[in-house]
């Protein structure tokens, strides 16, 4: 699927057409730059690389610093691939109008999540908790309760639903709706939450 590189910058809301008010991300969207095109003879798949927000050559490694020459480009900090792009070639520069226009309505966005450390049933998986803090309860509402173990199997099945850590994952959003794209700034504003904090990188799709 075609897509660019972005960072979210946060979130507004505009008025739509009906004059409701929607809530809408801001995402930063490109200029990307492809840094490497792959083949089917050469590396077994047709993709293009792209290269987001430069850095400095003290900060790139002697082998990335050759494949950015390579490519004719400036060391790029952040690089995905995408498919769907094939008529690229080394050294484009693609910004968010050459792949969001009027006739893209819908995206998904890949992004990681925010961390939230070590959490409880409750929060981490929506347990309902005891609700009543009847006879007997004291400090155990919001304990998940039995696992299930016994005398056997004697032991706890994968993927039990328990406390741990949640969220700094990757996650996938499908269908959002983009409300607005303006060109002259790169922006793009997309209806709804985006995965991940302000500043964080995301991979949009369409």
């Amino acid at each position: 699927m075609p897509g660019l590189l972005g960072k979210k910058i946060g979130m507004t809301s505009v008025f739509s057409a009906e004059g409701k008010n929607v809530p809408c991300t801001v995402v930063e969207v490109g200029p990307c730059v492809v840094t490497q095109v792959k083949t089917v003879e050469a590396d077994g798949y047709e993709a293009v690389q792209l290269g987001f927000v430069d850095k400095k050559d003290k900060h790139t490694t002697k082998p990335e610093q050759g494949h950015f020459k390579k490519a004719g480009v400036t060391p790029k900090r952040h690089l995905a691939e995408f498919k769907g792009f094939t008529e690229c070639k080394l050294g484009d520069v693609l910004t968010v109008d050459t792949v969001f226009d009027e006739n893209v309505s819908f995206v998904d966005v890949i992004g990681t999540s925010k961390g939230k450390g070590f959490q409880g049933v409750v929060k981490r998986h929506g347990f309902g908790g005891v609700g009543q803090a009847t006879l007997g309860q004291h400090n155990r509402l919001r304990a998940p309760g039995s696992i299930g173990a016994c005398s056997y199997p004697a032991k706890v099945f994968k993927g039990t639903r328990m406390a741990g850590q949640m969220g700094n994952a990757r996650v996938t959003v499908q269908n959002l709706q983009i409300v607005k794209v303006i060109p002259e700034h790169n922006l793009l504003l997309i209806k709804g939450s985006v995965p991940g904090s302000k500043g964080s990188i995301v991979l949009i799709e369409k």
